[in-house]
């Protein structure tokens, strides 16, 4: 499944679940570069698009925009990559490029002095956020085999403002830039100068979970393979999705797939999970905010 060199090829193996039928399994795509946005007003444009747990909301913020939450339900995530940004929840902070924030809920306040893309990451508790959503009704039939969403638990200093940098070196035996709190877990990905080796990929898939691949760089193609399940009714056609950046692709389970760098230049790309994931989260060293959302605090 992993080249022998790729850190995950040490997670420990679990059992497959029980092969199903009757599976919903249809990824979701959003080529923000092509694609009117949902929200285009004084603050900049802002896309959406939905997972079966997740809203992302990607916005290309004016200079001095700012970006408000009021009564939000949980815990959100704010990715900064480019941009500064000041933020305001239960204290303030401000933050420089290449960082993210856990902000906490109840009323926030993003802002932008000099502009640029913020991705936010919200579960849909955020009932107003999934209304915006092309693929708002995507998710109208259950998928059964994917748990309904549940938080972990909340740090034993409760849920405050907390930012990150992610400019952090790598480090042998570590997969990526790793951080969690109580709704997602997100991991900046080393970036790819030049397209990834094609003889080193990565097939897997997950039984119950989705993965959320937003690239903020760069070109990737994603290759995705349906299982064939006693029911022919499931099978489908190999797919690739050549996407360029920003762009976000909801992988749904047990679907494999393996992502590629294929871009002459940097490709950069964030894979999401919601809720966080137990076998990244067991890793000693892999999340590196682990001291805030302590492991014995894990579901």
């Amino acid at each position: 499944m992993y080249d022998k060199k790729d850190p995950r090829s040490t997670l420990a193996s679990s059992a497959s679940a029980k092969p199903k039928t009757g599976l919903i399994a249809e990824e979701q795509l959003g080529l923000f570069y092509e694609e009117e946005p949902q929200i285009n007003d004084e603050t900049g444009k802002t896309w959406f698009l939905r997972g079966h747990n997740f809203v992302l909301a990607y916005t290309e913020a004016q200079p001095g925009a700012t970006l408000r939450r009021t009564g939000q339900a949980d815990e959100y995530v704010a990715i900064f990559p480019t941009a500064g940004a000041a933020i305001e929840a239960d204290t303030s902070a401000r933050v420089a490029p290449l960082s993210l924030a856990m902000i906490p809920p109840g009323d926030s306040a993003i802002t932008l002095p000099e502009g640029g893309p913020v991705y936010r990451l919200f579960t849909t508790r955020s009932q107003d956020l999934v209304d915006l959503c092309p693929n708002a009704h995507a998710y109208d039939t259950p998928r059964t085999h994917v748990p309904d969403f549940a938080p972990w638990p909340e740090p034993p200093e409760g849920l405050t403002l907390r930012t990150y940098s992610y400019d952090v070196p790598a480090e042998d035996g570590r997969f990526g830039r790793i951080f969690r709190c109580t709704t997602f877990m997100v991991n900046m990905l080393y970036p790819y100068d030049g397209p990834r080796d094609p003889s080193k990929m990565s097939p897997h898939h997950h039984d119950d979970f989705e993965q959320f691949s937003i690239l903020i760089e760069g070109e990737y193609d994603h290759h995705l393979r349906w299982p064939w399940t006693t029911d022919m009714a499931d099978w489908r056609e190999d797919k690739t999705h050549h996407v360029g950046a920003p762009s976000a692709l909801v992988i749904p389970p047990p679907v494999i797939h393996t992502s590629r760098a294929c871009g002459a230049g940097t490709n950069k790309l964030i894979d999401v999970f919601c809720p966080p994931r137990e076998d990244f989260s067991a890793k000693p060293g892999w999340v590196l905010n682990a001291a805030d959302y302590p492991v014995d605090q894990d579901a």
